[in-house]
């Protein structure tokens, strides 16, 4: 295997550089959300018409061949609703099926979006900006109250299953970039992804405990294995830890 090439920031400005691009994103939703709904992807794909939205999905899809779920950490205002949210959810998602629901979740809605381009008579064009008006996705009071109650129901799910719990168990944006993450481990191009110095660790456990996703990152580090599908990437556990034993590396085979 390679050497790491260190590719790690200042961790105290990481951090709060990644607080603030989350609140961010969270603001943009009324702008943004078209271009992110899987319900606008299949909407256009009944009408035969790549959206904005399904050209991001393959943007993400590539960007998880070198990158794994950065976006997930870094990007993504669902996942941004549930973080900024975060202090009223105490518990972490337990390890076991429902971790699976997600690929079901993203094989159906893959089927069904195929299925909507066929009734429709095959891809008949391209409208990134489709949905929208003048690019704004929220147009009306009708369509803020709907992303309204779609968030509601994103943060619910995380509060009663654990941290980021739409995104363990229903996102099909997760679904996708989990799979582009296992080609890449199949293939071992050189990716992003976290590395640790099980030496330097003190056994605090505070990784784990300020972990997004709420993984247990000290068994991970204990254990010499740092990736997990699950992972988004979003060096939490490492701007955190008081000795510097986790950091963003490149790896490859």
């Amino acid at each position: 295997m390679a050497e790491p090439d260190q590719v790690q920031q200042p961790q105290s400005s990481r951090l709060k550089i990644r607080r603030w691009i989350l609140i961010i994103t969270f603001l943009l939703i009324p702008v943004t959300i078209f271009y992110i709904s899987p319900i606008v992807i299949m909407m256009g794909a009944s009408e035969g018409i790549v959206t904005g939205a399904f050209l991001l999905y393959i943007i993400l899809f590539i960007l998880s061949l070198f990158a794994g779920r950065i976006w997930c950490g870094w990007l993504c205002p669902m996942g941004a609703c549930q973080e900024l949210g975060s202090p009223l959810i105490k518990k972490t998602v337990k390890e076991g099926w429902p971790n699976w629901i997600k690929y079901g979740v993203t094989v159906l809605w893959i089927a069904a979006i195929a299925r909507a381009f066929l009734t429709a008579g095959g891809m008949k064009g391209v409208d990134p900006l489709y949905g929208t008006v003048y690019g704004i996705s929220i147009s009306s009071v009708q369509i803020l109250m709907m992303v309204v109650m779609i968030f509601a129901g994103i943060f619910i799910v995380a509060f009663l299953t654990g941290r980021r719990g739409f995104c363990h168990i229903l996102c099909p944006i997760a679904g996708i970039m989990v799979a582009g993450r296992k080609i890449r481990n199949l293939a071992g191009w050189p990716a992003l992804q976290l590395s640790a110095d099980a030496d330097l660790c003190i056994d605090c456990n505070t990784c784990s405990k300020r972990c997004p996703m709420g993984l247990d990152v000290h068994g991970m580090v204990r254990e010499g294995k740092m990736e997990s599908p699950d992972c988004i990437l979003c060096a939490t556990c490492a701007d955190v830890c008081p000795e510097g034993v986790i950091q963003y590396s490149i790896h490859g085979k």
